[in-house]
């Protein structure tokens, strides 16, 4: 069985969750403790992050872009980098923007900095850093609002990968009750068609113990 090795509210592992499920590739999850560098796993990936896709003929495959890549490349039935030149070259743009502008603007300075840093022993959160996180959060909102308002999918007239690696960062974000969805109805209406994909059923079943999401989390209609 084809194995990915991943943390729930990863947003770079739920992208990758994501493109498996819409291309209907089956997969089995397997939680990595990350921070307790096992040497199986840093045997596999030296740089000891999720997420790793192990295929079934034992090819390890390691990071979210190189995964996804990889994953269009090898399954292209749904194509999900684009149809065009045109469109790939926006899919990358905007892979980038979320997965480099979001996740150390937004991702990092919320769930990290909120949810994760004093229970791996890294300290108390950082309160100018959060106030920081939530700035940026609008920021990133509008742009998805613009981007909604104006295309049918972000990067274009397709679903794309574009498509599911914001939806991953504001799917772990909403887990912690973390986004205020008035501040965009564009951008809201769009993460709505999304999630209501069959693609996003797991994601949305996902639960994390010791931290329950808020009641809109499973709700297809908020």
């Amino acid at each position: 069985m084809r194995i990915l090795y991943h943390l729930p509210l990863s947003p770079f592992c739920r992208k990758v969750r994501l493109a498996l499920a819409e291309k209907r590739i089956p997969f089995e999850l397997r939680v990595e403790k990350v921070w307790e560098r096992r040497p199986e796993f840093v045997d596999m990936n030296p740089a000891g992050t999720v997420p790793v896709l192990v295929e079934e003929n034992g090819l390890v495959l390691c990071e979210s872009y190189a995964i996804c890549e990889y994953l269009d490349e090898a399954y292209p039935d749904v194509p999900l980098f684009g149809r065009t030149l045109a469109e790939r070259a926006e899919v990358r743009r905007l892979l980038a923007w979320f997965d480099n502008h979001f996740g150390q603007q937004v991702y990092r300075n919320l769930l990290w900095e909120r949810h994760m840093k004093r229970q791996l022993g890294q300290g108390n959160p950082d309160g100018a850093a959060i106030r920081a996180g939530y700035a940026h959060l609008k920021t990133h909102m509008e742009v998805i609002g613009w981007l909604a308002e104006r295309r049918c999918w972000l990067a274009g007239a397709h679903l794309s990968l574009a498509d599911f690696a914001a939806a991953a960062h504001l799917s772990a974000l909403d887990y912690v009750n973390d986004i205020d969805w008035t501040l965009n109805a564009a951008a809201r209406d769009w993460y709505s068609r999304v999630k209501s994909r069959p693609s996003f059923r797991t994601l949305l079943a996902d639960r994390v113990t010791g931290l329950e999401p808020p009641p809109h989390y499973a709700d297809l209609d908020f």
